[in-house]
């Protein structure tokens, strides 16, 4: 049976993802320190009208409100015992907007990380997270979620964990992690190193990349230094952009993001071509930022990879361990870097559509 996610990453020559689901959640109401999940059987209704904003606004994936969906990460709501019940209608609330929608649009359900350091530095097992994962992950198939969606990972181990749960499903699989530590996850990762990860999978993800960090800034860079360790293993990944909506910014109480749709629509511009097929947003991107990044992308055509001094003067600094691997650091990247400012191939040189 035709897989709906496969399907238009074969046709088209990028997706929209959604933006962020906890900025704007909490600009419907709810509280810090609230989960998000229980929203699921409390607000429907808000979580549909979210969905159905971001729909509107032209993403092609939506994201379900299932991020802490884990054991441990509900544990701390005392709703462990509620993982089946709470994914299941995550999926179930997004899936009767796609199927009222006149155009195709994926549901991907969300799996962030469990909370938990694992072994050595810490004390969960790898056992012990893949048996969440996989929790979880069969609860989004069981609800019909058309991809499995681990994101905001650190750390390398809880992410082969994930993933392997989640390819266990049958389920297409994205994977990306947050590089927010010069150039690096807060646990080291580098991009080559996410990159890699994919090779000692089981079963490949069907696309990986970066989403949240400190910028978007840093999310194109991530996306060139995972294109560059691509070629040079001799892969063709298909690479996930999702920025967060500038930098946050603490007024009057609350944390905002000093992100313009202006500024996202040059960012998603930039990720295209940059390397990047699937491009949305992460904290404080809305549905009018999504509307104007959509936009923005359908009047774009393709270049070359933009140079670094290009990305900074658009979208703000880059760090320093980001620009050494771009210029072959092998302290940080762990090979070469050749092949800068090549054309895109021809899978993604389309103008989009």
């Amino acid at each position: 049976m035709s897989n709906l996610f496969t399907q238009l990453l074969a046709q088209r020559p990028y997706l929209i993802a959604d933006g962020a689901l906890g900025t704007n959640l909490f600009l419907m109401g709810l509280q810090t320190g609230d989960a998000p999940e229980l929203w699921n059987i409390d607000y429907p209704e808000r979580i549909a009208d979210l969905g159905q904003r971001f729909i509107d606004a032209g993403s092609d994936i939506l994201l379900t409100n299932s991020f802490g969906g884990t054991q441990y990460r509900l544990a701390l709501h005392g709703a462990q015992d509620r993982v089946k019940e709470l994914n299941i209608t995550a999926v179930t609330i997004l899936k009767k907007l796609t199927e009222n929608t006149d155009r195709d649009v994926v549901v991907a359900g969300s799996m962030g990380p469990t909370g938990e350091i694992l072994e050595p530095a810490g004390t969960l097992t790898y056992q012990q997270a893949f048996d969440a994962f996989k929790e979880q992950a069969d609860a989004l198939k069981e609800g019909g979620a058309d991809v499995l969606w681990i994101e905001t990972i650190s750390d390398a181990t809880e992410a082969k964990a994930a993933c392997e749960a989640a390819s266990s499903t049958g389920l297409p699989v994205v994977y990306t992690m947050s590089i927010d530590t010069n150039g690096r996850t807060m646990m080291g990762v580098t991009p080559a190193q996410l990159i890699a990860l994919n090779a000692d999978l089981s079963h490949s993800a069907s696309a990986c990349g970066t989403n949240c960090g400190v910028g978007a800034s840093e999310v194109i860079a991530a996306i060139m230094n995972m294109k560059l360790a691509a070629e040079k293993a001799q892969l063709d990944p298909i690479l996930v952009a999702k920025a967060n909506c500038g930098l946050p910014e603490y007024v009057e109480g609350k944390i905002v993001y000093s992100g313009t749709p202006e500024l996202m629509a040059d960012y998603a511009k930039l990720a295209l071509d940059a390397g990047a097929t699937i491009i949305g947003g992460c904290c404080g991107t809305t549905p009018e930022h999504i509307a104007v990044m959509s936009k923005a992308l359908a009047e774009h055509t393709v270049t070359n990879t933009p140079e670094i001094a290009v990305v900074e003067e658009i979208l703000g600094p880059v760090s320093t361990g980001a620009k050494a691997q771009l210029l072959g650091d092998l302290s940080v990247t762990g090979g070469s870097v050749s092949g800068t400012g090549r054309e895109r191939r021809s899978r993604r040189s389309r103008k989009g559509s």
